[in-house]
């Protein structure tokens, strides 16, 4: 039987009473925060900077619109494809340029990644592109793993004990370290195999060695139609996605607040909670509004098409108590909020970075073969990586002027700040600059730099990290158990848009559900 109207008028009416706050304007606060509103919830977002979309940052630079941050997002799961189509973004999709990455700080120069691996690790460790990289020691060392006796299913947990003691330290350090690091910002030795290569551990048993478990796991995905990269990005920038989003809360009436930092969250006693906000949050605040329209890129960001209240105090624009809070910064803030709640919550780990955006032109480079990204071997390069977003997506080559390229230096990784951490901008950029010639191993020239920027980053650790589920769990456990508390973002999902935004939806149904029927499930 249907529910009876008046029964769905009651409940559409309590939804309106019900508000949300949401903390934090990044691409996980926002679905939460469009989920909630969408049932008719009524939802303020509170920023704590002058824009919307973290660490999904298109800008200027060089006259070029530029992703800062995050180029595009894992097809895998759907997730985020659904929320794109839903946004009306499809015609936007855009496909990246097949990846060529490289191997840099190898004894005779540096080498493309070899086609026939998983994560680095060789299916034929005689093949010549493997055997260059690693030399006949390393290519008979690992050859030892046909010879080894096979390890049972799950007896090695570590991806980087597993390939030092099936293949030896040449595959470790030249194949699968680099790409580890100066990808996923994370040393092998702390990834989990089943996470990061689901089916290579009873494959290798299967199989008896690694390599060929990796054969078969490559065989596998092809049959299985998986040969393709899966990875998609927007046309003219990932910050349209952020766009959309906000355009989408604007029209379901939810309220955007920037440039206002929460200091403390306070459980009420009538089970709601209050939002303290910092009295230092500069130049008043920023409210969401649909009748200003401005170029998001001239603004850096997708705080454009935003009003600011003519006030510098925190109370021109008040936050009501809200009946449901979630939380969507970073790890370090989302701890030091959520303390208030779950005092024993331990610091969430994350590895400190800094990426240098350049627009240089080099005839040089472009005479060269396409370099997608270029990882060093650990300990021979003071970067971790450059990436070459003009070679990888076809919408960037088309906006640049000629032998021009969009490069991105990235700096840190575990262990080891950002050796750009104290310097001022204009050395960071000419450190960056330098560091790119070595690794792509074209001389780039200071004076053709057109335009750089530099972006600093706590990155979570991603879901392929030993313990990485059971820490989130336990998290997740505790908050579960405060009412009308949630938390989002990559602090908890993992590193990626794919792990974000269907972890953030996740989140904000048990939200709603809870606050519309706080007592028993809908159907009870």
């Amino acid at each position: 039987m249907d529910d009876a109207p008046e029964t769905l008028d009651a409940l559409a009416a309590h939804a309106h009473d019900t508000s949300v706050v949401v903390i934090g304007g990044g691409i996980g606060g926002l679905v939460a925060a469009l989920e909630c509103a969408k049932i008719g919830l009524r939802v303020t977002v509170v920023e704590a900077s002058d824009r919307l979309g973290g660490a999904l940052w298109t800008a200027k630079v060089g006259g070029l619109a530029v992703d800062l941050g995050a180029e595009g997002y894992a097809t895998r799961g759907g997730a985020v494809r659904r929320l794109v189509d839903e946004l009306g973004l499809t015609d936007a999709v855009t496909a990246p340029d097949a990846r060529a990455e490289w191997i840099a700080g190898l004894p005779d120069g540096s080498a493309p990644l070899p086609a026939g691996t998983v994560r680095g690790i060789p299916e034929n460790p005689w093949d010549e592109s493997v055997r260059r990289l690693i030399g006949w020691r390393g290519t008979w060392r690992a050859y030892l793993d046909r010879l080894r006796p096979p390890l049972t299913i799950g007896q090695e947990r570590s991806l980087g004990r597993l390939v030092r003691t099936r293949m030896g330290d040449a595959v470790l350090d030249r194949l699968v370290a680099p790409l580890s690091l100066g990808a996923f910002s994370i040393h092998p030795d702390d990834v989990d195999v089943e996470a990061v290569a689901p089916g290579l551990s009873s494959a290798l048993t299967r199989t008896g060695s690694l390599a060929g478990g990796v054969a078969q796991l490559r065989a596998d995905c092809r049959e299985e139609g998986e040969g393709a990269e899966g990875f998609e990005g927007i046309d003219g920038g990932m910050s349209r996605l952020i766009d959309a989003l906000r355009s989408r809360l604007a029209e379901l009436g939810a309220r955007v607040v920037l440039n206002a930092r929460v200091s403390e969250i306070e459980p009420r006693a009538d089970g709601r909670w209050s939002v303290v906000l910092d009295a230092g949050s500069p130049a008043g605040f920023a409210v969401e509004s649909g009748a200003v329209q401005r170029d998001p890129l001239d603004a850096g960001g997708s705080g454009a098409g935003a009003e600011t209240a003519g006030s510098d105090d925190p109370a021109a624009v008040p936050l009501e108590p809200a009946d449901a809070l979630i939380i969507a910064t970073g790890a370090a803030e989302t701890v030091r909020l959520v303390r208030a709640a779950v005092p024993s919550l331990e610091p969430l780990p994350v590895t400190e970075l800094e990426v240098v955006t350049l627009v240089v032109s080099s005839r040089e480079l472009t005479a060269r073969p396409a370099r997608t990204a270029v990882y060093p071997v650990p300990g021979n390069a003071v970067a971790a990586s450059v990436t070459d977003t003009t070679a990888r997506w076809p919408w960037v080559r088309r906006a640049s002027g000629e032998d021009e390229h969009v490069l991105k230096v990235t700096f840190g990784g575990p262990d080891a700040p950002p050796a750009t951490l104290s310097l001022d901008d204009a050395a960071a950029a000419e450190l960056a600059v330098a560091a790119a010639s070595a690794l792509l191993e074209v001389p780039l020239d200071p004076a053709r730099v057109r335009g750089s920027s530099r972006a600093r980053y706590e990155q979570p650790l991603p879901v392929s990290a030993i313990g990485h589920r059971e820490v989130v769990d336990a998290v997740r456990s505790a908050i579960h158990a405060v009412p009308g508390l949630a938390v989002v973002g990559a602090a908890v999902a993992g590193t990626g848009i794919a792990q974000v935004v269907p972890d953030a939806r996740a989140e904000a149904e048990r939200v709603r559900r809870r606050a519309l029927w706080p007592s028993a499930e809908p159907g009870e």
